[in-house]
């Protein structure tokens, strides 16, 4: 890190790393983080319900 580094305004966390450190976040970034994964369990909900879907459809095509 150079020392213009530290006159940059800090960026928020947009990726997290699943068992990394966290004892350097401070409550705001690990608030953050958690809704990061929020939103990126219920995207691979939402996807894993559309190919269960896709999946019964064809299941019950074949069974005809």
């Amino acid at each position: 890190m150079s020392v213009f580094d530290e006159d940059l305004p800090k960026q928020p966390a947009t990726t997290h790393v699943v068992g990394g450190d966290l004892s350097l976040l401070s409550v705001d970034e690990l608030t953050a983080r958690i809704a990061i994964l929020q939103t990126e369990i219920e995207r691979l909900e939402t996807e894993r319900h559309k190919k269960s879907a896709g999946r019964k459809a064809a299941e019950s095509l074949f069974r005809s």
